[in-house]
C-alpha cells in the first residue's frame, strides 16, 4: 500500500470506530482515533497474518493491550475482510462477538482478553518466549499499549523480562496520546521519559510522530531489523485525532462522540478500503516429543513425602511423557521443586524470577500458543497476580497454577509466607478447578489429570513431609473424594484436605479409643466438590466437621456447604479453620494454636457428642 493508501485506511479506521461507538451508544472512540495511523501502517505493511487460518503457525501475533480501544481493532478486522460492516455495528450489543473489550472466546483472532490495563505486554512476552524458545518460528509479536497503562508495575516486570530474554521478536507500540481517563498522564508527551525506562531494561527505543505514516513505517522496519533486543516504538499522538470537538480535549474519554455525523464528515466520510494483509511465513506446528506414557513416581506406604516434592517429581515425569508440558517458576524452584523439571527438561523450563504477574502472564501466553504450562510459586505470592488469574479465566486460558507452602503448617516462617486465602481466591475464579492433595501418589495423579482439564487449574501443595497413605494404583477423579474411615455406627463426619487429612485420621484413632466412631473424608477436590459423598455422609451421620489449614471464609467449609445449596437438607456443620494471626512456631505448634490439629478435632467431636448434637 502507498502512503496515500495508508492515510486513507487510517481515516477509514477512525470513521468506523466512531460509527461503532455511536451505534452502541458507548465505547472509547477517542482512544481509537489516536492510534489509527499506527494500526493502519501495521495492518497495511507489516502484519503477516492469515485471517482464515488464525491457528497458522507462521502468523504474527497482535495484542491490543489498551483493550478499551476495541472499536479500532474491530475496524481493522473489517478492513481485512474478517468482519462485515453489519457486524461492526453490533458492537457492545447483547449476543455480539464484538464485546466492549476483546476476548478470544468470542473472536478467533484475539490472542488474550484485555481491558484490565497492564496485561497485554506481559502476555505478549509469554507469546514471544514461546516463538523464540519453544516453537522456533520467526513470527513477530506486536503489542499496542496506551501510555496510561505504563504506570502499571506489570508493564515493567514484562519490560525487564523481555530485555533479559533478548526478545527481538517482540515489538511494543505505545500510543502516547497524553490523556488518561480523568486528565493528563504522569509523563504526558515526554517520550524520552518512557524511552529511558525501556532502555534501562535493555530495549531498543524509537520515538516517532504517531500521525506520520512514513515515520511509523520506518520505525516498524527498524524494529524488525533490530537483533538481540525487543523494540518499543513510542508514538506521540493526539487523543481524538481528526475531530476538532474532541481532539486533545479532557473529559472525552469513554464516550461516543457528541455528533457522529459531523465527525464522520470531518474525517472525510466513509471509505471502503480493503487490506490484503501480508501472508505469514511458511511454518510447521511445533512437534512436541514425549513417550506418551506417564510413569507415576512411587513411594512406599508409610513413607513421609512432602506434596511439593511429589509435585516436582510428577511434573518431571509428565514432561517426559508429554512434550507439550512446560514449567514456569518464580525463583523458588528449590522450594516448589520445579527445579527437578529444569534439570530434566531445561529447554521447556522458564524462570520468571520474583515477578508473579509475569509468571502467570507467561503461562497465559504459552497456553495461547498451545502449550500446557505449570506455573509455581508460594501460594501466598500468587495473590500478587490475582488479576492475571481473573483475566486468564476471561480468556478461557488453560493454565495450571501451583501454590506451595500453604497454610500455618509451614511453621516458623510466619504469616507473610503462609497461603491462607488461596482456596477462597481460586474457588471464586470462573470455571476453575481447585485441588488439594494430602500425599505423594495423590499429588502425582492430580498433576497428571490437570494437564487435560480446561480453564484455570490450581493445585495446593504443602511444605512438610506427610505420610503416604494411598497406593500407586489409586485413582483420584477430579470432582471426587475419598472416604478413609466409615462404619454404620459413625456419629459424625470429619471432612479434611491436605495436611489436615492426617490430623483427622489421628483424631479418629483417638475417638475410636473412646467408642466414638467417626467417618473421615479426604476432600482432595475442593472445586468441583463431591456432592454425592458429602450428602451421603450428612444423611448417615447428621453432622459434618470441616477442618482446614486456611481461613474460615471461602475454603473447605464453604465448599462443603455448596453440596447442599440445591434444597437438600442441610446438616449441622462445624468449621475448624485458622481464625487467628499466626506467628513463628513449629508446624505442630502452629496446627495446635490454630485449633486444627488432631487433639482439637477430637475435642470438637467430643463436645458435639456430649451436647447430644449427634446421635
Amino acid at each position: 500500500m502507498t502512503s496515500s493508501d495508508i492515510a486513507t485506511l487510517a481515516q477509514q479506521l477512525r470513521v468506523d470506530s466512531v460509527r461503532a461507538a455511536d451505534a452502541a451508544g458507548s465505547g472509547h472512540p477517542t482512544s481509537s482515533l489516536s492510534a489509527a495511523d499506527l494500526m493502519a501502517v501495521l495492518l497495511g505493511r507489516h502484519l503477516r497474518y492469515d485471517f482464515e487460518r488464525p491457528d497458522h503457525p507462521g502468523n504474527d501475533r497482535f495484542i491490543l493491550s489498551k483493550g478499551h480501544a476495541s472499536p479500532l481493532l474491530y475496524a481493522a478486522y473489517k478492513a481485512a475482510g474478517a468482519l462485515t460492516d453489519e457486524e461492526l455495528l453490533t458492537f457492545r450489543k447483547e449476543g455480539s462477538r464484538l464485546q466492549g473489550h476483546p476476548t478470544p472466546t468470542a473472536l478467533p483472532w484475539v490472542e488474550t482478553a484485555t481491558g484490565s490495563l497492564g496485561q497485554g505486554l506481559p502476555v505478549g512476552v509469554g507469546i514471544a518466549l514461546s516463538g523464540k524458545r519453544l516453537e522456533r518460528v520467526p513470527y513477530r509479536t506486536w503489542v499496542l499499549c496506551g501510555d496510561s497503562e505504563l504506570a502499571e508495575g506489570s508493564i515493567w516486570e514484562a519490560a525487564e523480562h523481555a530485555g533479559y530474554e533478548h526478545l527481538d521478536n517482540l515489538t511494543v507500540i505505545v500510543d502516547v496520546n497524553r490523556l488518561g481517563q480523568r486528565g493528563p498522564t504522569r509523563h504526558e508527551w515526554h517520550l524520552n521519559a518512557y524511552a529511558d525506562r525501556f532502555k534501562a531494561f535493555g530495549w531498543h527505543a524509537v520515538e516517532v510522530d504517531g500521525h506520520d505514516v512514513d515515520a511509523i513505517d520506518r520505525a516498524f522496519q527498524e524494529a524488525a531489523s533490530t537483533a538481540g533486543q525487543p523494540t518499543v516504538v513510542l508514538a506521540r499522538t493526539l487523543k481524538g485525532k481528526g475531530v476538532a470537538a474532541v481532539e486533545n480535549r479532557e473529559g472525552q474519554h469513554g464516550k461516543p462522540l457528541p455528533d457522529a455525523a459531523e465527525a464522520i464528515a470531518e474525517l472525510g466520510g466513509e471509505h471502503r478500503v480493503h487490506v490484503e494483509v501480508r501472508e505469514p511465513a511458511a511454518a510447521r506446528p511445533p512437534h512436541a516429543e514425549g513417550t506418551g506414557h506417564f510413569d507415576l513416581p512411587r513411594s512406599e506406604t508409610g513413607d513421609k513425602v512432602a506434596t511439593r516434592g511429589a509435585y516436582g517429581r510428577a511434573l518431571t515425569a509428565l514432561g517426559t511423557a508429554r512434550g507439550d508440558v512446560v514449567a514456569i517458576d518464580g525463583e523458588v524452584g528449590d522450594s516448589t521443586r520445579a527445579e527437578w523439571f529444569a534439570k530434566e527438561h531445561p529447554e521447556r523450563y522458564f524462570e520468571c524470577y520474583i515477578a508473579e504477574q509475569q509468571l502467570v502472564a507467561t503461562a497465559v501466553g504459552m497456553a495461547a500458543r498451545g502449550w500446557v504450562p505449570y506455573a509455581a510459586t508460594f501460594a501466598a505470592f500468587l495473590t500478587r497476580a490475582y488479576d492475571f488469574v481473573r483475566m486468564a479465566a476471561v480468556s478461557g486460558a488453560g493454565i495450571n497454577l501451583v501454590g506451595s507452602h500453604a497454610g500455618v503448617a509451614i511453621g516458623q516462617d510466619g504469616p507473610s509466607q503462609m497461603g491462607l486465602e488461596d482456596l477462597a481466591a481460586f474457588r471464586a475464579v470462573h470455571g476453575s478447578t481447585v485441588l488439594y492433595p494430602c500425599d505423594a501418589h495423590q499429588t502425582g495423579r492430580l498433576v497428571e489429570a490437570m494437564a487435560d482439564l480446561e480453564g484455570v487449574r490450581y493445585l495446593r501443595t504443602s511444605r512438610g513431609d506427610t505420610p503416604v497413605i494411598y497406593g500407586p494404583g489409586e485413582e483420584f477423579p477430579v470432582g471426587g473424594s475419598k472416604v478413609l474411615r466409615s462404619s454404620d455406627a459413625d456419629r459424625l463426619t470429619v471432612v479434611a484436605a491436605g495436611v489436615t487429612v492426617h490430623e483427622a485420621l489421628a483424631a479418629a484413632e483417638l475417638l475410636a479409643a473412646e467408642d466414638i466412631p467417626v467417618r473421615v473424608i479426604d476432600l482432595y477436590s475442593v472445586k468441583p466438590v463431591d456432592r454425592r459423598t458429602l450428602r451421603e455422609a450428612a444423611e448417615r451421620t447428621g453432622c459434618l466437621i470441616t477442618v482446614e489449614d486456611h481461613r474460615e471464609e471461602g475454603g473447605i467449609g464453604d465448599a462443603v456447604m455448596d453440596a447442599f445449596t440445591d434444597g437438600s437438607p442441610v446438616p449441622r456443620l462445624v468449621r475448624l479453620a485458622v481464625r487467628t494471626m499466626p506467628g513463628s512456631a513449629s508446624p505442630e505448634e502452629q496446627l495446635r494454636a490454630a485449633g486444627i490439629d488432631a487433639q482439637s478435632i477430637a475435642a470438637a467431636a467430643r463436645l458435639l457428642v456430649e451436647q447430644g448434637v449427634v446421635r
